[in-house]
């Protein structure tokens, strides 16, 4: 690949959402020339108060040295990028990598390489794990995958983004190491919401439950994390339960591919479609603890107690 510049590469950042402006600001603050865009011109206008410039058209990034992606879906994705006016659609320039950090499907992701390779491009896979209030605290990880020497080359960009970059092989294995993790994600938080609804049934606080389960062996920083929407009811997204339920299609899609079965996984599912259902489709999906409640002929209640969620603020 053609070498990208020894100094800082300019940055392209398709995809202004909660999570990709996040991860765009990090850069800015980092000290990059970055030039956004996002369908909504809004979203990509908020951020230049924090140094960046906005194209008009996704094409208009094509002169940079690297562009990364942004988006919820992988129709979103092959239209940003081989469709109209889509940033590999330039008839004068292509980046030299393109990076998408969007949780999507392999058979898209591998679309999307073949397309950018057509046009001199090097792709890498790089999906996030965390949320904007994550990357704020500089504490996501992100799983990539591609041609090692164009990782190596911009993995120095890459760790601007958060606190771990790890390399995961060639490519499309970092999706489906990113759809294992949000498979995970769900039953994890599934988990949390039928325990602590039990424990608080038999006459046990969720803050007390949660606390105790924090400071255990089985306490993590997603469960600290979760814990001050659990205990005080406020749901405000940061990943939605459609969201959630997309990776959970692609991830029970490659079991069946792959012949490795999923029960647990497979419950998760139709629990959040459950949830879904029931129109909790702008909450955060922690709100499955409301569900799980219902279930249990249970109401619940905000409990105002100060609870930290680890990343250094108290709810």
């Amino acid at each position: 690949m053609t070498a990208l510049p020894a100094d800082r590469p300019r940055i392209g950042w398709i995809g202004c959402g909660r999570m990709g402006a996040a991860l765009a600001r990090r850069l800015l603050k980092a000290g990059y020339d970055v030039l956004a865009y996002n369908r909504t011109r809004a979203k990509a206008e908020a951020l230049v108060p924090f140094g960046a410039t906005v194209a008009g058209r996704a094409a208009d990034l094509a002169d940079r040295d690297v562009v990364f992606t942004m988006v919820a879906a992988s129709h979103d994705l092959e239209e940003v990028t081989a469709g109209e006016d889509g940033v590999l659609t330039n008839p004068d320039f292509a980046p030299k990598v393109l990076i998408d950090s969007s949780t999507v499907s392999g058979e898209a992701s591998a679309g999307v390489r073949v397309a950018a390779l057509k046009r001199g491009t090097e792709f890498l896979a790089a999906p996030v794990s965390g949320n904007p209030k994550v990357v704020d605290a500089g504490r996501v990880t992100l799983a990539v995958s591609g041609p090692r020497p164009v990782f190596d080359q911009v993995q120095p960009v890459l760790a601007e983004l958060g606190r771990a970059v790890t390399y995961v092989g060639e490519d499309e294995t970092a999706r489906l190491v990113k759809i294992c993790h949000n498979v995970f994600l769900g039953v994890v938080i599934q988990s949390m919401a039928e325990i602590t609804v039990l424990a608080e049934k038999g006459g046990v606080s969720r803050s007390a439950f949660l606390e105790f389960l924090n400071q255990s062996v089985m306490g993590s920083a997603f469960s600290q994390y979760k814990t001050p929407a659990l205990v005080r009811l406020d749901f405000t997204p940061t990943f939605t339960m459609p969201l959630l339920r997309k990776d959970f299609d692609l991830g029970l899609q490659a079991a069946r591919a792959l012949e490795a079965p999923m029960p647990l996984a497979s419950a998760a599912a139709q629990l959040i479609a459950s949830a879904v259902g029931a129109g909790h489709v702008d909450e955060d999906f922690a709100a499955l603890i409301l569900e799980q409640a219902r279930r249990a002929g249970w109401v619940l209640e905000p409990e105002n107690t100060d609870v930290t969620d680890g990343l250094g603020g108290e709810a």
